[in-house]
């Protein structure tokens, strides 16, 4: 309240201009007498008697709380953000005792944000059954977009596989990416949260109730960002409450079967590369070479966005009309603790493995990737290509705890799995060249991020 106001509660609203005038606050009205008031004009010795007392109450109420003013750390900054609901909660509720549903929640937090925080996300706030999550905030990243699908993939699948209490459950994701301004601290104690403001958090929400058990949901902000690093099914465009005009949406299937990141997010069609030719004839020269018998090893460095990767496409392309065999390895910012990531990700898109065949699958087209005419000269064993059949979903497509690891290579220690695989990419490679030149491209993991 001001002084204003304060004095037109008390009737003496007349008085405003003179306590404006002679700059009276809230620090000089207490300490104000009747000679005071006297001297600025308040003649009327019952006015003057109203406002002593006035003013002497006032020092038996706190002092009045000052506005709040905006935090200066909050930002305007491009979020992607994920709403995560646990499907069914109501249903769970009328079936379980309190006790029991209180261990299913938190085992479901549990594991939300446990695949949230591998992908460096950030969990701002518990909603009951829900979990708001920010990619971009505190820590952004280049890939801020396609780190949260991949995390909304995550905690799909492992919900999904969460045993606890003999219920079978399932949670649904929706995400959006925008313009925001987040990092205001609003509420007290347990309450308080980071909040922001802007359409993409209604929009998310929105998409998680649009989205079926199961599913991941995205806007077409979060789309353009992905392209196609993964499969989507078209959902059309959708009426969502609160946006006038209906939005496009897109279901997350997974991740898809392009090898090379740098196609995915870019597409076949290139603009002409300029002022790099320097370099791409010294990569000719070197290609020369080692056509000739002399092997070569050029390394490509330089900061993130410069171009490293467009430089090796226009090599490529250069040579799309030479006899060759191209063999690329992509190293993945998600799987950094595997260390033979690259190999069985060149394996898995070589054979053209399904995300669901079994091993006996894998190890047929394992067979026809590999020649026969290669296993009597010692290039390909059984016992390797058993290794590599047995070999999961490469990590970033699918990251999985250390037992399922194991379920899914047999059982096979992690020393042995690493004794088996390099030898078998090796007898890969040497039983497909059969003579031809190899083009060899290994792509290291390279990521912006900025707090």
């Amino acid at each position: 309240m001001d002084i204003a106001a304060w004095l037109r509660r008390l009737g003496l609203e007349r008085y405003v201009s003179t306590f404006r005038d002679n700059e009276i606050d809230w620090g000089v009205l207490p300490k104000l007498t009747s000679d005071d008031l006297r001297e600025i004009g308040v003649v009327a010795i019952g006015h003057r008697r109203r406002l002593l007392d006035a003013i002497a109450a006032l020092a038996s109420e706190p002092p009045p709380a000052p506005d709040t003013p905006v935090r200066a750390d909050a930002e305007r900054r491009q979020l992607t953000v994920m709403f995560c609901d646990l499907v069914g909660s109501t249903e769970l509720s009328a079936r379980l005792d309190p006790e029991d549903l209180r261990e299913v929640i938190s085992a479901y937090h549990r594991t939300a944000a446990g695949a949230v925080k591998s992908f460096d996300g950030f969990v701002a706030k518990y909603m009951g059954d829900g979990v708001l999550v920010y990619f971009g905030y505190p820590q952004a990243h280049e890939d801020d977009a396609e780190r949260a699908v991949r995390a909304a993939l995550g905690v799909i699948d492992a919900v999904g596989r969460l045993d606890i209490k003999s219920v079978q459950l399932q949670a649904r994701v929706g995400i959006a990416t925008g313009l925001v301004v987040v990092g205001d601290l609003i509420g007290e104690g347990s309450a308080q949260e980071q909040s922001v403001v802007g359409e993409t958090p209604n929009l998310a929400a929105r998409l998680q109730t649009l989205a079926e058990a199961g599913t991941v949901v995205i806007a077409a902000s979060t789309r353009r960002l992905v392209a196609d690093l993964f499969e989507y099914r078209d959902l059309g465009t959708v009426e969502v409450k609160g946006i006038a005009a209906p939005v496009p949406a897109w279901q997350v299937l997974g991740p898809s079967s392009v090898a090379s990141r740098f196609e995915a997010l870019r597409g076949a069609a290139l603009s002409r590369l300029i002022g790099r030719d320097e370099e791409v004839d010294l990569l000719l020269r070197r290609w020369a070479r080692a056509k000739a018998g002399d092997g070569q090893i050029v390394l490509i460095s330089g900061e993130p966005g410069i171009g490293k990767s467009r430089i090796t496409a226009e090599l490529e392309e250069g040579l799309r009309a030479e006899p060759h065999l191209h063999l690329r390895y992509f190293c993945s910012p998600y799987c950094r603790d595997s260390a033979l990531y690259p190999f069985i990700d060149q394996l898995w898109h070589a054979a053209e493995f399904a995300r669901d065949d079994p091993p006996t699958t894998k190890l047929r087209k394992l067979g026809h990737t590999v020649p026969r005419s290669t296993a009597g000269r010692g290039c390909a064993t059984p016992r390797r290509s058993h290794v590599i059949a047995r070999f999961g979903a490469p990590p970033a497509a699918q990251p999985q705890p250390a037992a399922q690891e194991r379920a899914d290579t047999g059982g096979a220690a992690p020393p042995a799995r690493r004794s088996g695989s390099p030898a078998a990419g090796t007898d890969g490679i040497r039983g497909r060249a059969l003579g031809r030149s190899d083009l060899a491209r290994i792509a290291r993991s390279h990521r912006r991020t900025r707090a």
